[in-house]
């Protein structure tokens, strides 16, 4: 696979998510709306995976599960569920997304030394100073 291809789906995929956050609408639940998005994304999981597995058995598939399948389904309800609310109280979706990304880069440098033994070098350190600046300048 081409090494831009999965960069342009993540890029494209997430321009449509905050366009489709940003519009949901003020009277439904967060949770109601949701539903009907993870409804939709498990169709869509299902067709994709006998789409692209050759003999496929997902059933088989489901086997080789572990926890993290499940913790990723609850972080994926936070995730949405956090940016819809966002959108409700009023965050632009020009910076609401940028904002998020930047403490998410930063707690990330953090995680990655404490659970993967990543080193955190003096570039990574500017590199969190320079994300805390840009922070300061979108919100003033």
């Amino acid at each position: 696979m081409n090494l831009y291809v999965p960069i342009f789906i993540v890029v494209l995929s997430n321009t449509l998510y905050h366009i489709c956050a940003k519009s949901t609408p003020d009277g439904i639940n967060t949770f109601a709306s949701l539903s009907i998005s993870y409804t939709v994304g498990a169709v869509a999981s299902v067709l994709m995976y006998f789409l692209t597995q050759q003999n496929a058995d997902l059933i088989a598939e489901y086997r080789h599960l572990n926890w993290s399948s499940f913790a990723l389904g609850l972080s994926v309800v936070g995730l949405e569920a956090g940016f819809i609310l966002m959108y409700k109280a009023g965050w632009n979706i020009s910076t609401a997304q940028i904002v998020q990304s930047v403490i998410l880069a930063v707690v990330l440098i953090f995680v990655g030394c404490l659970l993967y033994k990543e080193i955190i070098t003096v570039q990574k350190i500017v590199g969190i100073l320079i994300c805390l600046g840009g922070l300061y300048l979108i919100n003033k």
